[in-house]
């Protein structure tokens, strides 16, 4: 059997992601709103959420449109955090993907609303006027999402950070508020995707592991690339971090135990999937080993 190619497999589902966000997010809304919306999603990002959507769904035969709408809703619910997360009031960043931010560019009022809107939009994805995706199919998917990014995932997450600016957390509090802030939109992507299909009690238990181990490992990669990494390759302001005095992994751990962590964190993913029982975990191992050993 030839080896695993991830850059082969995630084109295909990318063009239909982009194709789709493309159609779905629209450049008629009022006053320009439209034109900040597709500014904040299109041309950009790595994709990585709707791509774990994507294969989760696949490994467990999941329903491929109702999988397609759950991978555009939850890059929409990723790319309003972004747009929140670089305002003044929060990170005050001002370039993201290689690009201006939305407040730069249009001003925070409209990036604000744009941020509103694209969160709204996701949920509309989900549930759409279509009998080929089960009713119970779409209710679960919001209850996925919404769980994901609200008080208990992504906001809440991020309250924390706020919070956590110039403290010394320990590694415990750390890992919680980034569980949260980034690993609960991750976690939540593989759980949208298994959620398009029928899998066991076994299955889930394990890719709820594995999305945990994946979500964690980002954040830890991306702690090491704000330190070693330009603004360039990353296409955001590197250094931001130490900046503005963040706890980060590797001002806890150092770089190096961090970059063990990340290792450890991928042997666990890979520990997951393997205990899934699901027959086909190859495109969900590809994107571990890509989350851990990326440069960007």
């Amino acid at each position: 059997m030839p080896a695993f190619d991830l850059s082969h497999w995630s084109r295909a589902r990318l063009s239909q992601v982009e194709q789709a966000l493309s159609e779905w997010v629209v450049d008629d809304a009022p006053a320009a709103l439209g034109d900040a919306m597709r500014y904040a999603v299109l041309d950009g990002g790595k994709r990585l959420r709707p791509l774990l959507v994507l294969a989760a769904s696949e490994a467990v035969g999941g329903n491929p449109a109702a999988a397609l709408r759950a991978a555009c809703a939850v890059e929409l619910i990723h790319a309003y955090s972004l747009v929140h997360d670089d305002m003044p009031c929060m990170d005050n960043d001002v370039m993201r993907r290689g690009k201006p931010t939305v407040h730069v560019k249009y001003g925070q009022a409209q990036a604000l609303l744009a941020g509103d809107a694209l969160q709204a939009l996701a949920f509309e994805l989900l549930t759409p006027d279509d009998p080929a995706i089960d009713a119970s199919i779409q209710a679960g998917l919001c209850r996925l999402l919404a769980k994901a990014a609200g008080h208990d995932g992504m906001a809440g997450g991020q309250a924390i950070d706020l919070a956590s600016v110039g403290l010394n957390l320990t590694e415990k509090q750390l890992r919680e508020m980034h569980k949260r802030k980034t690993g609960a939109l991750l976690q939540g992507s593989v759980m949208m995707g298994a959620a398009c299909g029928q899998l066991s009690a076994v299955a889930q238990s394990a890719l709820q592991s594995y999305g945990a181990a994946v979500g964690l490992a980002f954040q830890v990669v991306d702690d090491i690339l704000d330190v070693t990494a330009d603004s360039a390759t990353l296409g955001k302001t590197a250094g931001k971090d130490a900046a503005q005095d963040k706890p980060t992994f590797v001002s806890l751990l150092g770089l190096e135990r961090s970059r063990d962590h990340a290792q450890e964190l991928l042997a666990q993913a890979q520990a997951s999937l393997r205990e899934s029982g699901l027959a086909d975990t190859t495109a969900l191992e590809a994107l571990a080993r890509m989350v851990v050993n990326r440069d960007s």
